[in-house]
C-alpha cells in the first residue's frame, strides 16, 4: 500500500507483523500433523523408496526422511529451517517494525 498509495495505515503494518503469530504454529501444527498421520501410510505403500539391488547401488526409504525430517524441523535442530529459529526470527524483524512506525 506505501508504494502504491504513498502512505499506509498502522493498523496494516500492525496487522502485517502480527499475523504471524497465529498463522505460523498454525501451519507448523499442520505440517507436522500431516506427516505424522501419513507415516502409516507411507511405510505401508513404500512409495518413493528405492532398495537395493539397483543400477545405483543406492536405498532410499522415504518413511524414515519423513521421520528425520520431523525430528529436525520440529525442535529447531536445522538452524536454517528450525521452527523456533524462524518464529524468533519474526518477533525480532515484528518488534523491530513497530518500534520504527511509533518512533515515526
Amino acid at each position: 500500500m506505501k508504494e502504491a498509495f504513498g502512505f499506509a495505515p498502522s493498523w496494516h503494518l500492525w496487522l502485517r507483523y502480527s499475523t504471524f503469530l497465529v498463522l505460523y504454529p498454525t501451519g507448523i501444527s499442520s505440517e507436522v500433523g500431516l506427516i505424522y498421520f501419513a507415516l502409516p501410510y507411507i511405510k505401508a505403500s513404500e512409495k518413493y523408496c528405492f532398495r537395493m539391488p539397483n543400477k545405483w547401488n543406492f536405498s532410499f526409504d522415504y518413511f524414515y526422511a519423513a521421520i528425520l525430517a520431523l525430528g529436525i524441523y520440529v525442535p529447531g535442530l536445522d538452524i536454517v529451517a528450525g521452527s523456533p529459529h524462524l518464529y524468533h526470527y519474526m518477533l525480532g524483524q515484528r518488534k523491530r517494525a513497530l518500534s520504527k512506525s511509533k518512533k515515526e
